[in-house]
């Protein structure tokens, strides 16, 4: 079955995520996801919180920018959700971040491939409970290991967009995550480059590919999506966003599960004027109706 969930946007305030949150709880979704934007809300402190709030949904970040954190900090947070809240209900993402956000903070590098690299590769040792020495051109630790490592092995997930991006998260990491302006054809493509990559590094373990999906409802959900998709640059790009009723957004998760897609994420425009009435329409229509 296609995995789904919906997004709490960070252009709300974060006393409103309590609310949402209890909802995706009780309305039959498996995830929700938040974002750590520039600058916005803090990734980690608002999972925290959604899982302590809610007893079933997974929280999903997508996505921690790796230029704004030192690993071992990344890696002592992560362990820490994972071990409070067991069974897997902490998501993982990291990323380039915006590039413009990452130089407003004096945190921008020379090449964000390389470091993304580096930090996935030492993350993800480090949360396997393993003790760590690198000396990389951005990563560097000497002999770190995690005190309170995770009790069970925990995926993480990487941004991607361009081709050797998408192939290094095929490489080095255990999925990835789609942004809202992929359409069907552009999940297939990015399932290709992954594949490359993992076959790369001779790869055989499961890698979830999550992509999101721009969704607008109600009366005015046709207005709202493409004001959205103008304000964004994608107006141009075939098959991208859904408005409608669930029956119309079912269809559209679909196209993407069909293209490669395991988790599809419902992204609501950022004027969204109902955020909990959103989660309660993707929980309780549109789930039934996504196979």
């Amino acid at each position: 079955m296609t995995g789904l969930g919906a997004v709490f946007r960070p252009q709300l305030p974060p006393e409103r995520l309590r609310e949402v949150a209890r909802l995706a709880d009780e309305s039959g979704l498996e995830e929700l996801w938040l974002w750590e934007d520039c600058f916005r809300e803090g990734g980690l402190s608002t999972a925290a919180a959604a899982l302590a709030w809610t007893e079933r949904v997974r929280i999903g970040v997508g996505l921690l920018p790796v230029p704004l954190r030192n690993v071992a900090i990344t890696a002592m947070e992560v362990a820490t959700l994972h071990r409070m809240f067991p069974g897997g209900r902490a998501i993982v993402g990291v990323g380039h971040g915006v590039q413009d956000w990452m130089g407003q903070v004096g945190a921008r590098v020379e090449s964000p491939l390389m470091l993304l690299r580096e930090h996935l590769a030492a993350l993800r040792a480090l949360l396997r409970g393993e003790r760590v020495s690198v000396d990389g051109r951005y990563v560097k630790l000497d002999d770190v290991a995690l005190d309170w490592p995770p009790e069970a092995a925990v995926p993480v997930l990487a941004g991607a967009t361009g081709p050797r991006t998408l192939r290094l998260t095929g490489e080095a990491a255990d999925g990835t995550i789609l942004h809202a302006g992929t359409p069907p054809d552009g999940v297939r493509r990015a399932r290709q480059l992954i594949d490359e990559g993992r076959e790369s590094a001779d790869r055989t373990d499961p890698h979830e590919v999550a992509v999101y999906l721009l969704t607008a409802t109600g009366p005015d959900a046709t207005a709202r999506l493409r004001a959205e998709l103008v304000a964004e640059g994608l107006d141009s790009v075939p098959d991208l966003g859904v408005a409608g009723d669930a029956g119309a957004v079912a269809k559209a998760v679909q196209r993407l599960a069909e293209a490669g897609a395991d988790t599809v994420i419902l992204q609501p425009t950022g004027d969204e004027p109902d955020p909990e009435g959103f989660v309660r329409f993707v929980g309780e229509e549109v789930r039934g109706l996504v196979a």
